[in-house]
């Protein structure tokens, strides 16, 4: 479990798919911070996606297994060696919860809309499939990229939100550009909600 709070931002090394199309891949990120005290089998959110370590070649960096389901659902495909990642460890007991509740399981590939920067925040939106969007309220949690952020408005098939001075510095949010695509993961309680009134008879 993770908590949207970005521990750092890693280095894309590589990214080698397998053979024939539905292949799964092998991704290479370098963490310094993240891989200082990661064993064999630990997880790491990998801007978003919850990825279990590999191998850890001892010089900062570690790797990890994407299968063909996380590469068809989630943005982790588009990257590139060089490209910026947002990195997390999991949760670990006793830890402060700065967030929200985060499972590192995407739902879904959004589209950054538009961007307009302010005094010392930038406000963009971002496009969702509406399947999504009901699972989204205003000044609700939806996390972005592995970025746990605050609704300030919502759609049939958009979300706004709000960057502050410090996500923009350390996340790969500062950089992103309209038509960028960015990992989303509603809030697991919504769903939960929704499962729940779906099998106890309630009239909704």
């Amino acid at each position: 479990m993770f908590t949207g709070i970005v521990e750092e931002m890693g280095t894309v090394v590589a990214l080698v798919r397998g053979d024939g199309e539905g292949a799964d891949a092998r991704l290479r990120v370098r963490g310094p911070l993240v891989t200082s005290d990661a064993h064999l089998g630990d997880s790491i959110a990998v801007s978003g996606v919850c990825l279990t370590v590999a191998e850890l070649p001892g010089d900062g960096t570690f790797v990890a297994d994407v299968m063909p389901e996380t590469l068809r659902a989630s943005a982790l495909g588009d990257l590139a060696p060089g490209g910026a990642v947002n990195l997390e460890r999991a949760l670990a007991v006793g830890g402060r919860y700065g967030g929200h509740v985060v499972q590192g399981h995407v739902d879904g590939v959004g589209v950054v809309r538009s961007r307009r920067p302010g005094p010392r925040w930038d406000d963009v939106e971002v496009g969702l499939d509406p399947s999504l969007a009901r699972y989204v309220a205003q000044k609700g949690s939806i996390t972005v990229s592995g970025v746990s952020l605050t609704v300030t408005h919502v759609g049939d098939d958009v979300f706004g939100v709000s960057l502050i001075p410090t996500t923009l510095q350390v996340t790969t949010l500062g950089s992103l550009a309209p038509g960028a695509r960015v990992n989303l993961e509603v809030d697991v309680l919504a769903k939960y909600t929704e499962r729940l009134l779906a099998t106890s008879g309630v009239t909704r």
